[in-house]
């Protein structure tokens, strides 16, 4: 079961019961064979007990995939391109084409457009966006691929939790109201991922002015170990008020190798410094692995 849960109090129950389904299929294929280990994307370890975030390396784009104990997966943006078939492949059982929840933080080509091959690629049984409006051939070719795909399309905003298994809580900060005139960098869906005692703080491309605005609104609920720096550490996000209420123990910057934009910005870099917090660049360590007990959180080996 699934549940994702309105700032009313309302609860939206999808039951899955066709992908309950393929996988006792899958799991009885595998038993029968025998030749196949089951492992994360840049995880070899055990996952019975460990929540294990992958923030994928996809050049200069955003791409991160989340999963469960209890084996449930969600694929937060998928970068510009096919790039995001590689990491998501890695390790993967050759059969195993599922992919319970995608969630697109706004409709940017480099968060998006890697997106509409994983729905050519994965059954996607639900699809999490925000209702802004672009329309770009990125966001065209993505809504077509949603609409092949016939996953569940869910709109979200500040408030809304989901429920990804019975262990790990994705909640949404940002954005609030109606936001189909935003800019798309300002309506990114910006989310705090739960295990435990342990956070995780996605913020899409966000700008400093949501940065201040959902500080405002929750204050030290903000305090995460891990925290993405938005927009790929710009210097217009990651604001020195921000990094002191969050107070991450990590810093992950998801960028290209020598990318025009400069990212991480010199500024950023010196911020997170100043916070404490270590910053970890995909452009240089490539796809970057945390796992948790709920505890404590640790980077795994790659």
């Amino acid at each position: 079961n699934k549940y994702i849960n309105d700032s009313s109090g309302h609860c939206i129950m999808k039951y899955m019961n066709a992908i309950f389904w393929s996988r006792v299929t899958l799991i009885a294929t595998i038993a029968l064979l025998g030749v196949f280990a089951w492992q994360t994307p840049a995880w070899s370890g055990d996952n019975d007990e460990f929540l294990v975030v992958s923030f994928l390396d996809v050049g200069q784009g955003d791409a991160i995939h989340i999963e469960t104990p209890d084996g449930f997966e969600m694929l937060i943006d998928g970068g510009a391109t096919t790039q995001v078939l590689r990491q998501l492949a890695s390790g993967r059982q050759f059969f195993d084409r599922q992919i319970d929840v995608v969630l697109a933080t706004h409709p940017d080509t480099d968060h998006i457009g890697g997106l509409v091959d994983v729905l050519k690629r994965y059954q996607v049984a639900t699809v999490v966006q925000s209702k802004v409006k672009n329309d770009t051939p990125a966001t065209q070719a993505f809504t077509q691929a949603v609409a092949n795909e016939q996953s569940e399309v869910v709109y979200v905003q500040r408030g809304d939790v989901i429920a990804l298994g019975a262990s790990t809580t994705v909640r949404v900060l940002s954005p609030a109201g109606d936001v189909s005139d935003w800019q798309s960098n300002t309506a990114s869906i910006v989310v705090q991922v739960q295990y435990g005692d342990i956070e995780f703080l996605l913020t899409g491309d966000a700008p400093t002015g949501i940065e201040e605005y959902i500080a405002s609104y929750y204050g030290e609920q903000l305090e995460s170990e891990v925290l993405k720096l938005g927009h790929h550490g710009s210097n217009t996000s990651t604001s020195k008020t921000f990094l002191a209420i969050v107070q991450p123990q990590y810093a992950i910057v998801s960028a290209g190798v020598d990318n025009r934009y400069g990212h991480p910005h010199s500024k950023v870099v010196e911020r997170t410094a100043q916070q404490g917090a270590r910053l970890l660049n995909t452009a240089q360590y490539g796809t970057i692995t945390f796992a948790t007990d709920g505890q404590s959180v640790w980077q795994t080996q790659q």
